[in-house]
């Protein structure tokens, strides 16, 4: 109605002006004034006649509930604890021995002893054998962050150990965890790793060549597996293998007749002594098949084995993007050239920014699939996404790391060209590890 009203001024006003006697007396300006503000006061108008409508309608109608939260980021008091004892440490412990242990290609020895007392290995251990039963994939993968920043590969070496703990207390019988679990809780290191990863072309963690059969005494298992961690400190292996056209892991003690581990140092890694897993007609017990006699709700679910593998790995890559952008914020901003910082030039700062923001699309990609992980939810395209995120800008990161350093980035006076290599593992690897 008030449109109606004000469309019918105008109109009035407007044949008012074209009028010839209004044209043939001088009376066109006033007239055009007179419709200006005709029209300025009508708009007014109607504007106030519909906001005292609006109002009206609204009060008549019931509120709708505010929205949830889409995705609560805030830690628990425990996690923030946690965090901040793996960043601590990390920075005073791994740091320190990161450029040595990578030039050596070895462990440091005391690593594993002094990472004791960060209890990771004890998280998931369930209380009635001397754990916390504590199994959080959501504060797994923060600690693998973590304990990544301070070193990549250092970081696999110390949560390979761990790895094992969370893949035997999710899927381990009663009678494999009472067996193995509480060698995990002694004040002695009790190193142990999981074997997937395959020496042959484009591997495909589905399609293993590493093969299992039954027998009488229980399982004989044969393959070579690579890339394994911890060199011959391993006193127990989880191994992939096929197994009646499935995929399946067998618990594997290292002093087992058959086994042998040969070192082959590769381009990442190289403080965690990867090698060679040699398993010829390994005899096994008839309790090596990993989660036998489980119900049905509680079965060994390889694809998940793996989905979880992928994160831990993306976890470990965003620590060490992280790493790298806390390093290179610094240094462009007190690096000069032709009487400048290079974080002046406009190609430098972008790439940061995208660092940046690359590392938190990352982050939040990750940390969404292990939090539906850890609320007992499908993850499986969450972590396909985020292991693909990763594995592409992880490896742009790191490039651009040795990019920006230019010619230091070439050399080991600056921890980029390790980062480089440790990043490009995230290419190439399967399984390793486990939230």
């Amino acid at each position: 109605m008030a449109k109606d009203i004000q469309g019918l001024g105008l109109g009035l006003a407007s044949r008012f002006v074209a009028n010839p006697l209004v044209q043939k007396y001088g009376l066109a300006k006033p007239a055009e004034k007179i419709a200006y503000i005709s029209s300025k006061k009508g708009f007014l108008w109607v504007q106030k006649a519909l906001a005292k409508k609006n109002e009206k309608r609204l009060r008549n109608r019931k509120s709708l509930p505010a929205p949830a939260a889409l995705f609560d980021l805030s830690f628990t008091e425990e996690q923030q604890m946690i965090r901040d004892s793996i960043k601590s440490y990390a920075e005073n412990n791994i740091r320190p021995l990161a450029l040595s242990a990578d030039e050596e290609a070895k462990l440091p020895d005391s690593l594993l002893q002094d990472s004791m007392d960060l209890g990771l290995n004890f998280f998931a251990v369930p209380e009635a054998l001397g754990g916390a039963g504590q199994l959080s994939p959501m504060t797994n993968a923060l600690v693998a962050e973590d304990l990544a920043w301070g070193d990549f590969s250092l970081a696999y070496a110390i949560l390979s150990s761990s790895s094992v703990v969370n893949t035997l207390s999710r899927w381990g019988n009663n009678q494999q965890q009472t067996n193995w679990l509480p060698k995990f809780c002694s004040e002695t290191p009790f190193p142990a790793a999981i074997a997937v990863q395959e020496p042959q072309p484009l591997f495909n963690a589905e399609q293993l060549n590493t093969k299992a059969k039954q027998n009488k005494k229980g399982y004989v298992i044969s393959g070579i597996k690579s890339l394994v961690p911890l060199g011959s400190q391993a006193q127990l292996y989880l191994v992939a293998a096929q197994f009646k056209g499935q995929n399946q892991i067998f618990i594997v003690p290292a002093d087992a007749k058959g086994i042998s581990f040969s070192s082959s140092p590769a381009m990442g890694l190289r403080s965690a002594e990867v090698g060679s897993l040699k398993l010829d007609k390994v005899q096994l017990g008839k309790d090596a098949l990993l989660g036998l006699g489980l119900p049905q709700h509680k079965a060994f679910d390889y694809q998940t084995f793996i989905d979880s593998s992928h994160l831990t790995w993306c976890a470990m890559a965003i620590g060490c993007c992280q790493s790298a952008l806390d390093y290179l914020i610094p240094y462009v901003n007190e690096r000069y050239a032709f009487g400048e910082p290079i974080s002046h030039r406009q190609s430098v700062a972008f790439m940061i920014a995208d660092m940046k923001i690359e590392i938190e699309s990352m982050r939040m990609l990750v940390w969404k699939a292990a939090s539906r992980f850890e609320r007992g939810e499908d993850f499986h395209r969450d972590a396909f996404l985020a292991h693909h995120l990763c594995m592409t800008k992880s490896m742009e990161i790191g490039t651009n790391a040795v990019q920006l350093l230019g010619g230091h980035g070439f050399t080991k006076e600056h921890p980029a060209e390790r980062w480089y290599r440790d990043l490009r593992v995230l290419g190439v690897i399967n399984g390793g590890l486990q939230l």
